[in-house]
């Protein structure tokens, strides 16, 4: 296979082209003497630096907000003060600062949603309201507390929430870790009767919510099965598995048409 100091492959002899139409992942590059072709290196550059600045950046909360349809909205922070404490204490990020919870009102309420920054502030900017509003479509006879938009928080931190709100679920929508290949990802971790000390083991999550994954209506729909199974049967976690419908086959995959 030839590539001249753009990356650019010779089709006729390059063996990853097929599979590229099926994964955003960096594969079959070429080289340019002992290195990637420029226009490859300028790429991964370029993808290294989204997902730093994913990492870093900061959620514009009033911008969320204003896309939640008039929703109900709380804002808590975590114990974690600024970002730079919270990526280097997730301790900090999984409870709630002192008095925050004293905001939280404690209801009869069937689910609350909580949208925490996590370590992807783009993808919260870009997936969590329309996410949001996708869940809330799907579940018009639920009593749903209002939004709590949890700063500088990780997914535990749901735990605390829910406990205090004393629902009997809580959904967390939270900012993936960002990859090379996609730095806006979002997911969602279910959990059923939150309360603090709740182990990773006892939550459900629905991952890769982003442009090329899965949409924010399949990622409702997902959620709400788990929801109401949840509740049907007092569990959540790795003994409640997604035995849904599949999700119609989607007829675009990465842009390209299927054969």
């Amino acid at each position: 296979m030839s590539t001249d100091l753009t990356g650019n492959n010779d089709m006729a002899g390059d063996l990853f082209a097929e599979l590229r139409r099926f994964t955003p992942a960096r594969i079959g590059m070429g080289r340019c003497g002992d290195s990637l072709p420029t226009g490859k290196l300028i790429e991964f550059q370029g993808a290294h630096a989204l997902a730093r600045d994913a990492v870093h950046g900061q959620v514009d909360w009033p911008a969320v907000q204003a896309e939640l349809q008039g929703q109900d909205v709380i804002e808590v922070h975590s114990q974690a003060s600024d970002r730079s404490i919270y990526l280097r204490r997730p301790d900090l990020g999984r409870a709630l600062r002192q008095g925050e919870s004293a905001r939280l009102p404690h209801g009869t309420w069937d689910l609350a949603i909580v949208i925490a920054d996590g370590l992807s502030s783009a993808a919260v900017m870009a997936w969590a309201a329309p996410t949001t509003n996708a869940i809330l479509q799907h579940v018009p006879d639920w009593r749903v507390a209002p939004i709590i938009c949890a700063k500088q928080a990780r997914v535990a931190i749901s735990d605390e929430i829910g406990q205090c709100l004393g629902v009997p679920l809580v959904a967390v929508l939270i900012g993936e870790r960002p990859g090379l290949s996609v730095a806006n990802s979002l997911s969602i971790y279910l959990t059923f009767e939150p309360r603090i000390g709740r182990k990773d083991s006892e939550r459900n999550c629905i991952s890769n919510i982003h442009a090329t994954g899965l949409s924010p209506d399949e990622a409702a729909q997902k959620l709400c099965w788990l929801a109401r199974t949840a509740r049907m049967r007092g569990l959540s976690g790795i003994h409640l598995k997604d035995e849904a419908p599949s999700l119609p086959a989607a007829e675009k995959l990465y842009g390209q048409e299927l054969e």
